[in-house]
């Protein structure tokens, strides 16, 4: 081991963390500051790629100065970021064309069921993915088709799209490279992992040119090196990873059958599968690339719950019911249990394995003595339920049996969120030391590709475990309660196609 800082830059959905780490895996400095998001339609989620880059600028600065290092000193730069959103630059400029078209947003719910009944089975065959809108392929196409002028751009190989993490690769390199990583390759919908290259059947169909495309990178190794022009010295970035394979890494999970669980926004739980992709069109789990590292692709089985987080967060700034999120528990505490109130948290509709795009968040049994605390008990419960809704079928697909679970993110501090998913998935449920494993993923796999740790095993030995939740519940009180959720899905599907927009 030597001595080393590296800068990581964690790119989340809303908001952006320099961290710098030591050759210890610990936390030097840091900084973080949300950017904005714009919401022109209901259906609508949005970014501008030029303030996600100011913010990184500034992040970055903050980070380094607060670690007293110049440019020069960093020893290499990790970035993991926020996955499949749509970024559309102009190769002359290099500025963005259009705002950038965020994983979150749905207005190609639609278009997404239109395609299912002709490529449907054959895309997800390829891509590992159900046609959904937060396939990047068709952002892209809506771009094309819906901002004037830019189909001609593309037809003379003006444009470049990219994921955030190309976005920031280019900037950083002063436009050199335009690359992405095999992981963020992996979760744009247009890349075949069978044949490890992208999806050029299902692009022509769309009408998207391939040339837009990146180059495919490892998610550790020489990806580019910075413009000193740009950053201040020629350092290397040794490594770019999607936020969820990230956190796999850096919470351990390297053999197949081990699991983690990420509650961010939206609630994610991966489970490492090995060398050999194993895709299910049948259960609705997505297969992905976990991490590709000296040219060995590493695959992953996942479900998500696309706003569970962002129920927290509704309860904070829509409902206004607590003032922060980390007051959620400390209010559902405040009641002995959820008093027969279910949240399903379907703001932008309904992921694995229903991938229902109409449906909607709704609370089932409000009665004249529901409280604020059975609300956030609910939500926090919901967060669970939505997890539980696709670990079965992860256990059957994979042929490995949950047990442990790794859990991080923002709402993994909460404890009575963890005890709750103990007893549902009964399964024992980890917390490390450090739940800010997005950024530790990314710092693990840039030392390595820089020889500050040897092995993976020699880097993962700095990861430790803080707390253990143990299943306590009874196995037919948990039944019966998913039985319940269960019955409250089901009446919260299609609600924009069964009169939601206020049809007649």
């Amino acid at each position: 081991m030597s001595a080393a800082r590296l800068l990581v830059i964690d790119a989340g959905t809303t908001g952006i963390r320099a961290l710098v780490y030591d050759e210890s895996a610990q936390i030097v400095a840091q900084a973080y500051t949300e950017f904005p998001q714009y919401h022109p339609a209901p259906d609508r989620v949005e970014q501008d790629a030029a303030e996600i880059w100011d913010t990184t600028k500034q992040m970055i600065t903050r980070a380094l100065t607060e670690a007293k290092l110049q440019p020069g000193e960093v020893t290499a730069i990790g970035i993991t970021n926020q996955r499949a959103t749509t970024i559309l630059w102009d190769a002359r400029t290099g500025e963005p064309v259009t705002r950038a078209i965020v994983w979150q947003d749905t207005r190609t719910a639609d278009r997404a069921a239109e395609l299912t009944d002709e490529w449907g089975d054959a895309v997800y065959a390829r891509t590992g993915w159900a046609i959904a809108p937060v396939y990047s392929s068709l952002s892209l196409e809506w771009m094309l088709n819906n901002v004037q002028g830019l189909n001609e751009l593309a037809e003379d190989g003006q444009l470049r799209f990219g994921t955030v993490d190309s976005w920031l690769i280019y900037k950083l390199t002063g436009g050199t490279t335009h690359a992405i990583s095999a992981s963020n390759a992996s979760v744009t919908g247009s890349y075949d992992m069978l044949a490890a290259a992208w999806h050029t059947d299902w692009l022509d169909s769309l009408g998207i040119p391939v040339s837009l495309y990146p180059d495919v990178c490892d998610d550790a190794g020489r990806l580019g090196t910075t413009d000193p022009a740009v950053f201040g010295a020629a350092v290397p970035i040794s490594s770019a990873i999607a936020d969820q394979h990230s956190a796999l890494f850096a919470q351990g999970c390297i053999e197949p059958g081990m699991v983690k669980c990420t509650h961010g926004t939206g609630t994610f739980l991966d489970m490492t599968i090995g060398t050999t992709p194993v895709i299910d069109t049948a259960s609705g789990l997505t297969s992905q690339i976990a991490w590709r590292m000296n040219g060995e692709t590493i695959y992953a089985l996942e479900g998500y719950a696309g706003s569970t987080g962002a129920a927290v967060q509704w309860l904070r700034d829509g409902a206004g019911i607590i003032a922060a999120s980390s007051e959620s528990e400390e209010l559902a505490r405040s009641v002995p249990d959820n008093g027969g109130v279910y949240f399903v948290p379907a703001l932008t509709g309904l992921s694995a394995p229903y991938w229902d795009l109409y449906a909607r968040g709704t609370i089932f049994g409000i009665s004249p003595g529901t409280k604020r605390g059975h609300l956030a008990r609910a939500t926090l419960e919901g967060i669970v339920f939505s997890v539980r809704d696709f670990v079965d079928l992860m256990s059957q697909v994979s042929g490995h049996q949950i047990t442990r679970i790794a859990v991080d993110g923002g709402a993994s501090r909460n404890d009575l969120l963890l005890q709750f998913q103990a007893d549902q998935l009964d399964a024992v449920v980890e917390r490390p030391r450090n739940t800010e494993a997005t950024s530790l993923g990314a710092a693990l796999l840039a030392g390595l590709a820089n020889g500050v740790w040897a092995t993976p095993a020699e880097a993962l030995a700095n990861v430790e475990v803080e707390a253990r939740f143990e299943p306590q519940a009874d196995a037919e009180v948990r039944a019966a309660q998913y039985r319940t959720w269960s019955r409250a899905v089901e009446r919260s599907r299609g609600w924009l196609k069964d009169g939601g927009r206020g049809d007649v």
